[in-house]
């Protein structure tokens, strides 16, 4: 059956940028930056289904289970970026968050045709990646109806995993689609079609709660810090000694001599200064407290 994509709300004409080739540069901008200050309010009225996907999120990774974000075109692309910047934010290892583009990688930089369409893929590509009930499958879709998300999807409910949709439309998605189908409702784009603008922001910004709650969760942050970051760059190494100098209650200098003595590790020497305990208790106390600082710090 083909598909009436002209009924989707992300297809059709904005009637308030109709005169947009008419306009000068700053009333472009102003009419971008009017459309955007809809963005927030939209995706604050899928907090609930958000706050269910988190819980997802967190009991397959409890289990040991990886987050795949599925995705094509934009959507893909963002996958590609969450799953990039989960490690050296929050120090995850490589396979706990992976992204699964249409088209395979080179889709990244460059559309493939048909891609988004082969719902076959995006079943195959969960089967090469071993997809199971400890998982966690993330669809990213601003139509809610790409086949190739729908794919793997269908999937990842066969092996038993978490399914999770996140969308900017509602109608036409199949009910069974997804576990939890967070849509955000932002409506046409400034430019008929281009996904890439309104539902790209909004998607950005759904898949940061996701993530940052997620990791919030599991003791990647203690307060507002980072402290399982990874240090592969000045930038971070600065960032970690700090740190641990206003957590542990020290000097920069101090910091990093800790940060020696604890192997690199922000949380361990955290912990070590704090109760006044070696590399290996400390570790002993993050294990104890499945790596939550506070409970580590706090007798």
């Amino acid at each position: 059956m083909k598909r009436d994509f002209g009924r989707l709300s992300t297809e059709r004409r904005n009637p308030r940028t109709q005169r947009l080739d008419q306009q000068t540069v700053p009333e472009i901008l102003r009419t971008l930056n009017q459309e955007d200050a809809t963005i927030a309010a939209a995706v604050a009225a899928e907090h609930p289904r958000i706050a269910r996907a988190v819980g997802l999120l967190v009991d397959r990774v409890k289990k040991g289970g990886r987050i795949l974000f599925v995705g094509a075109g934009t959507s893909g692309r963002l996958g590609v970026i969450e799953a990039a910047e989960l490690p050296p934010t929050f120090g995850t290892p490589s396979r706990l968050a992976q992204a699964v583009m249409a088209g395979g990688p080179e889709c990244v930089w460059a559309s493939k045709e048909g891609a988004e369409d082969d719902r076959d893929d995006g079943a195959a590509q969960l089967r090469i990646r071993a997809v199971r009930p400890e998982d966690a499958v993330v669809g990213i879709s601003a139509s809610g109806v790409t086949p190739f998300v729908l794919g793997a999807l269908d999937e990842a409910a066969r092996k038993g995993a978490a399914r999770i949709l996140v969308s900017c439309n509602r109608r036409d998605v199949p009910r069974a689609a997804a576990d939890v189908h967070i849509a955000v409702i932002t409506g046409p784009e400034v430019i008929s079609g281009s996904t890439r603008l309104r539902a790209g922001t909004a998607t950005k910004m759904v898949l940061n709660m996701l993530t940052v709650a997620t990791m919030v969760r599991l003791g990647k942050v203690y307060e507002n810090l980072m402290v399982d970051l990874q240090t592969r760059s000045d930038k971070l190494v600065s960032r970690s000694r700090r740190i641990v100098s206003t957590l542990g209650g020290v000097t920069e200098t101090e910091a990093v001599r800790a940060l020696k003595a604890a192997g690199g590790s922000a949380k361990v020497a955290i912990v070590m200064l704090r109760r006044d305990v070696s590399r290996e208790r400390a570790e002993t106390l993050l294990q104890e407290n499945d790596g939550m600082l506070r409970g580590a710090i706090e007798p």
